[in-house]
């Protein structure tokens, strides 16, 4: 039975010595009859888009590795939040500038006495000093709260309280 190459055309003899799977002419490995490809040891390496599904595989991996660490992140910064500040700490240093007549500066000096925060009060109708302080520190109203280096405009009982957290005893 005589075998002809599909690469170069070339028809076998009987006399020669290439192996049954080899082209004598060009050397290259063909099917055997019968079978529907080379030996596993001489097949040709996938085509290039058989070869990208694998990476295309990594590359997904790879992003949904990065999606979860992206949207995860609050979830595992939240239990490492910062370490709270003790109550001995000493507390910031508060000024309230307001005026006599204000209802809000009333409730805001209120606010500080039941919750033994100590304050300097500073009326801008009283003094000139504390009006230019105010009018430095863009204030347009009364209260005027300064705690640290954070300012509240205006009477606001959950920014006090969030500031203020470690030093309330109310």
């Amino acid at each position: 039975m005589s075998q002809i190459c599909p690469h170069c055309a070339y028809i076998r003899k009987s006399s020669d010595q290439a192996p049954d799977w080899q082209c004598p002419s060009c050397s290259r490995a063909y099917a055997k009859s019968g079978r529907e490809s080379a030996p596993a040891s001489f097949r040709q390496l996938p085509a290039s888009g058989e070869s990208r599904r694998g990476a295309g595989r990594w590359l997904m991996l790879l992003l949904v590795s990065v999606l979860l660490l992206w949207f995860g992140r609050p979830y595992w910064q939240a239990k490492t939040a910062p370490m709270a500040i003790s109550a001995e700490a000493s507390q910031p240093e508060v000024i309230l500038y307001a005026t006599e007549w204000c209802g809000y500066c009333k409730m805001t000096r209120a606010f500080f006495q039941a919750n033994g925060i100590r304050y300097t009060e500073r009326d801008i109708e009283q003094s000139s000093s504390a009006l230019s302080e105010h009018r430095k520190l863009g204030g347009n109203g009364v209260p005027l709260i300064v705690v640290g280096e954070e300012l509240i405009n205006g009477y606001n009982e959950a920014a006090l309280r969030q500031l203020l957290k470690p030093w309330l005893k109310g």
